[in-house]
This record gives structure tokens, C-alpha cells and sequence, in this order.
């Protein structure tokens, strides 16, 4: 995982400058997501670049999310945020937000289950504040094992 690609048009607008971009972005993170030590964040021309190091593999990708979800943000560059490997029976995929889509239909379409929904929202509780405020563009994680939704 070292860079995501993102639509940059789209997300919560931080920043109206890239000058402002990694400040507004690292606080961002850091108010979502404490599980990153040392979180240095930098935008050029569009890419955020993150550095620091992560409790753990979830941690790091939510502030992937966190980061890539953000309006001006076209790319993710994370090769510099550490974090320790993940478990072997986690595993963890990402979806784009498509026009029409809930969670619920996520959860049918990735988990067999449309009741199963809350797991997803939980494995995306610092990217998405309210399960039934999704965008299309939006990335998020989807759990697909168990345990997967830290």
C-alpha cells in the first residue's frame, strides 16, 4: 500500500490552499484517528504525503481514508507511515462509494448480509460520521474477515 488514487473534487473541504493542506490535514487525522505517532503530513500538487508511524494496520489505513477523502487530495503517498503487519486473518478490502449505494447494500454485496452493515460503518467509524451520509467518490475499508473491523 503506497499510493491511492482519490477523486480531488469530491470530500470534506479543509484547505483552501495546498500551503494549508498538510497542517489542516494532519489535524484532521489526528482528531479522527489518534493512532498515529509522529504524523507529519505535506500536499504537492495534489498528493498528500504521510509520514509517521501507526499503532497498527488499521490505523494507518483510516488515515489513508482520512487523508485521501479530503477535497484536493487526488493521491495518497503513505510509504513513509509504519505501522507493524497485519494478522494473517485479517483482511481488509476498499470500495468506492457509487451513486445509489447505502451501506446496507455494501454490506450485501461484500458481506452477504444486508443487517450486517454496522460492521462496515465500525471499520469506517473516523471516515464516516453518520452511516447514512456516504458519497459517491468515497473510499472506505471493508471488513471481510473476521475480526477485520479495527
Amino acid at each position: 500500500m503506497g499510493l491511492f488514487d482519490f477523486a480531488a473534487n469530491i470530500g470534506k473541504k479543509l484547505f483552501g490552499s495546498e500551503d494549508e493542506g498538510g497542517p489542516k490535514i494532519k489535524e484532521h487525522i489526528e482528531t479522527d484517528n489518534p493512532g498515529i505517532d509522529g504524523l507529519q503530513v505535506e500536499v504537492k500538487a495534489g498528493v498528500a504525503i504521510l509520514s509517521g508511524s501507526a499503532v497498527d494496520q488499521a490505523a494507518r489505513e483510516k488515515a489513508i481514508l482520512l487523508a485521501g477523502n479530503v477535497a484536493g487530495v487526488q493521491e495518497v503517498n503513505a510509504d513513509k507511515l509504519t505501522a507493524p503487519a497485519a494478522a494473517a486473518s485479517i483482511t481488509v478490502e476498499y470500495y468506492e462509494i457509487q451513486s445509489g449505494d447505502s451501506l446496507s447494500k455494501i454490506a450485501k454485496q461484500f458481506l452477504g448480509d444486508a443487517n450486517k452493515y454496522p460492521e462496515i460503518f465500525a471499520a469506517n467509524k473516523e471516515v464516516i460520521k453518520d452511516p447514512d451520509l456516504i458519497y459517491p467518490g468515497q473510499k472506505i475499508r471493508i471488513p471481510t474477515s473476521a475480526g477485520a473491523v479495527a
